[in-house]
């Protein structure tokens, strides 16, 4: 037992849980229950709507008994003779078969010989003429005989007797391996044309459809079972006769049907025989009204040389179908796709092997990421994932556009990523006992981030640190004590003052690969390249720096926008200090407590700079070797320079006042080359050059809000001017 339980732990939980996961996806693939096929089905007919086939026109033409012409030849069926002449007129406009989507089962009730029965206050001489004269149906078959047409035949499921007269007529259907019928499409009955009119046609086809279980014709029988026969679809008898065949040829093998022939066009299926249809957009570009044809108003040419399909789109003849592109479709639309889809080669397929294709994509995706799960980072597990969804999307995608091969991609990438969850959480599992430790003794002291480091890696869990050079930030309220004397009465207010303060401050701080190291009252510190490393610290620290002005700029609306008009609610105003040095960084404190933190002159020169900006009236100070890193990125512009506490060198600073494009503007360069030309003066102590290149900085600096940081040098020269003269 025990050795079993050590293979257990080698061989990892997470793994043997995905693998009987994927045992289980496995059969219920195999078993395909409906729901994961509706989910197949639906994910092909996005295929369908994204990527629909290109309409060829030129191909097929249909005659349309639609609601205009009810309108002006009566309702339906209309007369024989009316029929007669449609063939008589596609004949005559130069279409090469023509296809009944429609069904003439019983003798026309308007011919002469009924009207001789059944029409009253008739003389005996007129009844024995019409008795004589030609019946409607007779007409129509000699239409019929004249030309190449084929006859539709309804499937149906209706229990009842079949008249024995009207079995007879059928297409010959040879074979290729195992017996069709064990695998088509079944239909009890067959409803078949008058004797008179089957025995005229070229040809007999089944219009009949079989949508799928949630209603939507995705598949077309091309042969099915009918009356205990076989029987070809109304689309591949025309084919057949259009090639001049004697039969159909109808391909098995023992996993069912793979295909079905008519001359020289070899349409693939499915197991059933039926016709995966690729679907072009609706066009009426196919349709010719049937009013329009029979007074010759139809275009020239519109019939010429394709194949015609009549039949019917008005909708109070109930032979409207949903598809994947349409919610109601003329049934006869359906047959049109079907030859357009023929006649060009680009029939959808979905042989039976597919299947297996899917089951083993679903086994290698997910044995590749159980096998690889212990062995990466959670980060490249996703990636991997990613990848392998990737490429089983592209893989679909272009058996689908290039190979018009349907294969599922749901399935897979379901499996895969269920796989993927359970490894997920049983790691987690696994894993967050052993940290739950570190994460509630630190949670209280540390940040979510540095907790999450110390329960990863325990081992920095002592005191110490390491020199690092970072860019470190220091920001304050202006005027805070002012602030908090509003809300003596509401310590509650000024709390939720702050936070409300502090958290877009800190979002632009954390966004930016910053890391905060604490908040003191109204201030925030902050750093970068540590304890992660960032290439770009200064860059970043600037970018934060800069959106943290604005955010407060945000803030300040909101807070006008909040309060009442009679309550003056004074704009919160922040100074911001950078600086870029060595620093010591890591944990500090004691035994008892520490925090993670950095020390160092660069960090007290940064806290300095934030200082300054109340002095010189600009809301962001940076020192020199920010300014030299972020010199190309920003609007980089000098101020000053101090002398630092046991330096001999000057420390120069400077302000950003904006991004790159603010840097190429003509006036920020303008400011720039008067601004250098004015501190020239300023530190050779010129007063009168100095005063006259600062008053013609003051009228650039106020597009930059420079105005107080101009005034104070106006101050101090024309008060360095008055004690130069006085000393004299």
């Amino acid at each position: 037992m025990a050795s079993i339980l050590n293979r257990t732990r080698r061989f990892g939980t997470g793994r043997i849980v995905g693998l009987l996961l994927l045992v289980s996806l496995l059969a219920l693939r195999i078993l395909d229950p409906g729901p994961v096929e509706a989910v197949r089905l639906k994910s092909l007919d996005i295929y369908q709507l994204i990527y629909p086939r290109a309409e060829r026109q030129g191909l097929v033409a249909i005659v349309d008994i639609d609601e205009q012409s009810l309108r002006a030849l009566g309702q339906w069926p209309w007369p024989r003779t009316i029929m007669a002449e449609m063939v008589a007129k596609i004949v005559e406009g130069g279409g090469t078969v023509i296809g009944f989507d429609v069904l003439f089962p019983e003798p026309d009730r308007s011919s002469p010989e009924v009207a001789a029965e059944t029409f009253q206050n008739l003389d005996d001489a007129t009844r024995e003429k019409l008795r004589h004269l030609p019946s409607n149906d007779t007409i129509f078959a000699d239409a019929i005989r004249a030309s190449t047409v084929v006859l539709g035949r309804s499937g149906y499921r209706v229990s009842g007797t079949i008249p024995t007269d009207q079995v007879g007529i059928q297409t010959g259907i040879a074979t290729l391996g195992p017996d069709p019928r064990l695998f088509l499409v079944e239909f009890p009955h067959l409803l078949r044309n008058l004797p008179v009119l089957d025995e005229a046609a070229r040809g007999h086809g089944m219009f009949s459809v079989a949508p799928d279980r949630d209603g939507v014709v995705r598949r077309v029988p091309v042969v099915a079972l009918a009356d205990g026969t076989i029987v070809p679809s109304l689309s591949l008898e025309m084919l057949r006769v259009a090639t001049g065949s004697d039969a159909i040829l109808v391909k098995t093998d023992p996993s069912g049907v793979r295909s079905v022939g008519a001359g020289a066009f070899e349409i693939p299926t499915d197991g059933k025989g039926r016709v995966w249809l690729h679907y072009s957009p609706p066009s009426l570009g196919r349709y010719i009204p049937a009013v329009d044809l029979l007074r010759d108003r139809m275009p020239a040419g519109a019939l010429a040389g394709k194949m015609v399909l009549i039949g019917t789109s008005a909708a109070g003849l109930l032979d409207l179908k949903v598809t994947p592109v349409h919610p109601a479709l003329p049934g006869v639309e359906l047959h049109a796709q079907l030859l357009e889809s023929a006649l060009t080669g680009s029939t959808l397929s979905r042989p039976s092997y597919t299947a297996f294709i899917e089951l083993a994509l679903t086994a290698l995706m997910s044995v590749l990421l159980i096998v690889q799960a212990p062995r990466v980072n959670a980060g490249t597990l996703f990636a991997l994932g990613g990848a392998t969804a990737v490429v089983t999307l592209a893989v679909s995608w272009y058996c689908f556009t290039g190979l018009d091969l349907l294969i599922d991609y749901t399935f897979p990438l379901l499996s895969s990523f269920l796989v993927y969850a359970v490894l997920v959480c049983t790691n987690y599992v696994t894993v967050s006992a052993d940290r739950y430790r570190i994460r509630s003794a630190f949670s209280q002291y540390l940040s979510p981030d540095l907790v999450e480091q110390l329960a990863q890696s325990p081992e920095k869990l002592t005191l110490g640190g390491e020199q690092r050079e970072l860019t470190v930030l220091f920001s304050d309220v202006r005027g805070f004590t002012a602030i908090s004397e509003l809300y003596k009465d509401d310590p509650q207010g000024l709390t939720a003052l702050i936070n409300r303060l502090f958290t877009p401050l800190t979002q632009d701080i954390m966004k930016r690969r910053g890391t905060i190291d604490k908040y003191m009252g109204d201030a925030i510190m902050a750093f970068w390249n540590a304890p992660l490393t960032d290439p770009n610290h200064e860059v970043n620290a600037c970018e934060a720096a800069l959106a943290m002005l604005h955010s407060l700029r945000v803030l300040n609306e909101q807070q006008q926008k909040d309060v009442d008009g009679d309550q003056a609610m004074p704009p919160l105003r922040i100074g911001i200090g950078l600086n870029t040095g060595l620093c010591v960084v890591g944990n500090f404190g004691s035994d008892l407590h520490f925090n993670y933190s950095v020390l160092g002159d660069t960090v007290n020169l940064a806290s300095r700079f934030e200082g300054l900006t109340k002095q010189y009236g600009i809301p962001i100070l940076i020192g020199e070797k920010t300014a030299q890193a972020v010199r190309a990125r920003f609007a980089v512009l000098e101020v000053d320079h101090l002398q630092v506490r046991g330096k001999n060198e000057l420390e120069r600073i400077f302000t950003i006042l904006g991004h790159a494009d603010v840097a190429r503007s003509s006036d920020f360069v303008e400011l720039v080359k008067r601004n250098d030309a004015m501190l020239a003066a300023y530190r050779r102590c010129d007063w009168p050059q100095a005063l006259e290149a600062i008053l013609l900085c003051r009228e650039l600096g106020k597009k930059f809000a420079l105005d107080d940081y101009y005034e104070l040098y106006i101050q101090q020269i024309r008060y360095r001017a008055d004690a130069s003269i006085s000393s004299r």
